[in-house]
Formats: C-alpha cells, sequence, structure tokens
C-alpha cells in the first residue's frame, strides 16, 4: 500500500468527526453517527483504492451507507476497510470524554470480519509484548506487565468498561494492589491507551464489541503492542455467524490473526477532548467565517511511524 494513503485516512476521519463534533451536547447520538457515516463515506469517494468494507454499520439490509461488502474508492489497490465513524456516541450526545472517528485498513483478506458481538480481550503496549494471556488469571497478567515494565504492582494501572459484567475483573485487579480507570464507553481508546507511555495506562482487561476489537488491533500492530481476544456470541444464531465468517467459538485469536499481511494502517480524528487526542474545535474568523480546527493521528504498520496532525479547515469549502 502506497504511503500517501495514510494522509487519506486522516482526510476520512477529519470528516466524519467535524460533522459529528457539530452534535456534541445535544443529546442525539443518531443524529451525530447518521452525519459521521454519510461525511465518511463521501470522503471515501475520492480514494483511489478498491475498497471492501469488512467491518461497518451492519448489514446491508440495516445499513444504507458504510454496510458491510460495500465497495469504496475510485478503484486501485484493494484493501479491506474497518470503520467507526463515531466511538462513542453516547459520549458525544453528552459532551464527554473521549470520543473519535476512526478508520482501518489493511490488504484484502487482512483483517478479521468480526461480526457484531461482543469479545474478551486483554491488551498491552510494547513493553509486555508477549508476557500476557488471555487463559491466565488476572493477576498474572498483571505481574508479568509489572515485571516487563520494572513496576510495581501499585504502580500498574489497568483501564476496564465500566459493567456490570466485569465486577469479577475489578475485584481482582483491587486485590492485587493494583489500580483501575473506569470507563463508559470507548474500547478502541483504550487499547490503544496501553501502547501511549504518557496514558499511565498499563493494560486492558474486559469484554467489548468485536468490531472494536479489531480496529484496535490493528493500532496495537502498528505501534508494536499486543492484543489477543475470544468471541463471545450470546446465542446459537451469533454463533452460527461467527462460524460462517471463519471464526470458532472457544478459539483465542492472536494479534496476527485479527489484522494478517506486512502491511495495515489505522487513522482516528478526536471530536470530544480525550486521553489520546483533542476534539474538534469550531470558532469564528474575520478572514474565514467559519473554520474546524482537528486533532488526528494516523499509524502504519510496515514503518511503525505514528503520526500527528493537526488541521484548520475552512467550512464554506467542506461538502458537508
Amino acid at each position: 500500500m502506497n504511503r500517501t494513503l495514510a494522509l487519506e485516512l486522516v482526510r476520512v476521519t477529519e470528516e466524519a468527526s467535524i460533522a459529528a463534533a457539530s452534535y456534541t451536547g445535544k443529546g442525539d447520538k443518531k443524529g451525530a453517527d447518521r452525519a459521521a457515516v454519510d461525511a465518511m463515506r463521501k470522503a471515501f469517494k475520492d480514494i483511489e483504492i478498491d475498497g471492501r468494507v469488512v467491518i461497518g454499520e451492519g448489514d446491508k439490509d440495516d445499513a444504507p451507507e458504510l454496510y458491510v461488502g460495500e465497495e469504496l474508492g475510485v478503484g486501485g489497490v484493494p484493501v479491506d476497510i474497518a470503520v467507526d465513524p463515531v466511538e462513542g456516541t453516547n459520549m458525544v450526545a453528552k459532551a464527554q470524554p473521549n470520543a473519535l472517528s476512526v478508520v482501518a485498513i489493511g490488504p484484502r483478506g487482512g483483517l478479521l470480519q468480526a461480526p457484531d458481538i461482543y469479545m474478551e480481550k486483554i491488551a498491552t503496549g510494547r513493553e509486555a509484548k508477549g508476557k500476557i494471556n488471555l487463559d491466565a488469571p488476572v493477576k498474572d497478567n498483571l505481574e508479568a506487565v509489572a515485571r516487563a515494565k520494572n513496576k510495581k504492582i501499585t504502580e500498574m494501572v489497568a483501564i476496564v468498561l465500566d459493567r456490570p459484567r466485569h465486577e469479577d475483573i475489578i475485584k481482582e485487579v483491587r486485590d492485587a494492589g493494583a489500580r483501575i480507570k473506569l470507563i463508559d464507553d470507548g474500547d478502541v481508546c483504550a487499547a490503544i491507551s496501553t501502547a501511549v507511555p504518557q496514558s499511565n495506562v498499563d493494560i486492558l482487561f474486559g469484554v467489548g464489541g468485536a468490531p472494536e476489537g479489531v480496529l484496535a488491533a490493528v493500532a496495537l500492530m502498528c505501534m508494536d503492542g499486543e492484543m489477543q481476544g475470544r468471541i463471545q456470541p450470546k446465542d446459537e444464531n451469533q454463533e452460527k455467524k461467527a462460524q460462517d465468517m471463519g471464526i470458532e467459538k472457544g478459539k483465542l485469536l492472536n494479534l496476527d490473526e485479527l489484522v494478517v499481511g506486512e502491511d495495515a494502517m489505522f487513522a482516528a480524528t478526536g471530536i470530544t477532548n480525550g486521553d489520546l487526542l483533542q476534539g474538534t474545535e469550531f470558532y469564528q474568523d474575520r478572514d474565514i467565517s467559519a473554520t474546524a480546527k482537528t486533532h488526528s493521528l494516523v499509524m502504519r504498520k510496515k514503518t511503525g511511524t505514528v503520526r500527528y496532525i493537526s488541521a484548520l479547515h475552512n467550512l464554506d469549502k467542506k461538502p458537508h
């Protein structure tokens, strides 16, 4: 894949973020998502790829845009596309932190086509790569990562979605002497934070969306981190859907099974202020009637480069 694709991906997440950010604090999560989906799809139209959505807004019958199987781009290198136009729709609606617009691409067949079901996950950054095990007790994983990072167990911070299903994990982390950062939503951002030194987050535990797991896996692959997952279908229909996609119930999925191939790219733009990125800002200017400022990151597996990009957008010239 051409390296210039990375900057094209940023343009896609910028457009979606600007569209969604206009809904910040308005209590309309569906409106924010709808605006971001529309803006993202329009931005993809001009990119020189032969793209196929493998993780999107849902099946074609349920999602008129960015549905699984939709073809995007004007032609070119064949790629798989994973999108989450608004990761954290509730956070946008409530003006809460850490909402992102996210896109990942990989070579055709390179991204796991994960169904919209739950996935058990564990993730960490480069220093502790090879030290975690989804099947090991929480305490053992905390101790392994602490040794790898030359930390005391009391200095360790685990990030966990604040859900009733995680009560046992939360208790085990605290019983081990470590600390917890509880989050309401946004486990893509949470997984990435384990590989960002300034976040002070060491490890992610818990169950979240399988599609979000694949998006996070691309980012962690680019950052030389690690992630493991296992799908958790809630009924026979979900189990069959996973089997139809080639995913076995109970199989532990390593990072190189979530993201396959020599190259992959990941881009994200902040919608609301957060630990990873600043949010999109709007303001008036004497010379430009309306301006948006975006903050993004883009990374590539092949080079391991992570770029942070700030941009000013003249909204009078934006198609949406």
